[in-house]
């Protein structure tokens, strides 16, 4: 799955980075364009050494060029990272947005509440943190599987927290 848990020894705090899932890595990427331009230069061989080679040489390059201009935008699309951090005195949400933005949450962990909506909100398992009067939306390009897996793990994570805090 996209994200990852970490247990702070100090402090007791317990982070998560959540980041979109990539199922094209840079390597494969590479090899795809090479792959899509060997194929979509079989028909060429037969008109090798006439004026119509040259009439089709520049379509079918604008056509590599665009795969290659579209895999790229998702790339870049896809350079976001949030992460939650959980405290027991403290819920704070930080996601860096592809512009390089940066939007910031943060509640009394008392107070945070992790909910989910099986229909309703934009995608089915719409996954949301409350508090301090606001409602934000966490984990927003994860998968649907990956929402409902994530709503349990949250829920338990600000459940230790509020009783690490207690026990203290």
């Amino acid at each position: 799955m996209p994200y990852a848990w970490r247990e702070d020894t100090t402090g007791g705090r317990t982070r998560l980075k959540i980041w979109p899932h990539r199922s094209l890595p840079r390597r494969g990427f590479v090899g795809f364009i090479l792959g899509t331009f060997a194929l979509i230069t079989i028909p060429l061989y037969p008109l090798l050494g006439t004026f119509v080679l040259w009439g089709l040489l520049p379509f079918l390059l604008v056509a590599v060029g665009g795969i290659w201009w579209a895999l790229e935008r998702s790339y870049r699309d896809a350079e976001m990272l949030e992460e939650l951090v959980i405290g027991p005195d403290e819920v704070h949400l930080t996601r860096v947005n592809p512009d390089g933005r940066t939007q910031e949450w943060e509640c009394n962990s008392y107070w945070a509440k992790v909910d989910i909506y099986p229909t309703g909100g934009p995608v089915a398992h719409y996954l949301t943190m409350k508090g301090k009067g606001r409602e934000v939306e966490i984990g927003a390009f994860l998968s649907e599987d990956e929402r409902k897996a994530l709503h349990g793990e949250l829920a338990d994570a600000l459940r230790r927290a509020l009783t690490t805090d207690a026990a203290q």
